[in-house]
């Protein structure tokens, strides 16, 4: 099969089953595009990365980089990937969106959206699980260091995100 082609259906499933946003994803994005061997683990560290420092929606950011890539650093493999992971879930939300509304009180509607938080949170949880590999914890002690610190700083202090991304720089930039 063609790589647009395998691009677009990849990212279709992605899109249409990304439910809880770019974290909540990744597990899925990395199943769908390390399958096919268009990146490695530590392409898939990076392009997590640089999804995360650029502005923008993760999924739509990755899928940007991956179709450039995958496609032998084409813009138009980029162009591909980026429609497919987007347009389906527009649609998707735009045609259900009026339905969801007016039945927002139904009890099967309610049920479904009970079902899917549960799934949404163990979706972040594999992927922060995913994301502790050598690649993200090169000095394991240090890096399980400043891992933690920066958990109790957000959630026990509430510093601001920003504020701990500041401290956790200046912690690698002296530690390794």
């Amino acid at each position: 099969m063609n790589i647009y082609l395998q691009l677009i259906w990849a990212y279709f499933k992605i899109s249409i089953f990304g439910f809880g946003g770019g974290y909540a994803m990744l597990s899925l994005i990395r199943h769908e595009i390390m399958g096919p061997g268009w990146i490695t683990e530590q392409m898939f560290t990076d392009i997590v990365a640089i999804s995360q420092m650029t502005p923008g929606p993760i999924g739509i950011n990755s899928a940007t980089y991956i179709g450039y890539t995958a496609t032998g650093n084409t813009v138009l493999g980029a162009i591909i990937a980026t429609m497919a992971v987007v347009l389906p879930s527009f649609f998707l939300v735009l045609f259900t969106s009026r339905f969801i509304q007016r039945h927002k009180d139904s009890a099967i509607i309610k049920g479904i959206f009970a079902g899917l938080r549960p799934v949404v949170v163990g979706l972040i949880g594999s992927a922060a699980l995913l994301l502790m590999n050598g690649e993200n914890f090169q000095e394991l002690w240090s890096s399980i260091t400043i891992c933690v610190v920066a958990f109790i700083l957000a959630y026990f202090y509430k510093l601001h995100p920003i504020l701990i991304v500041t401290l956790a720089a200046i912690a690698g930039y002296l530690i390794y």
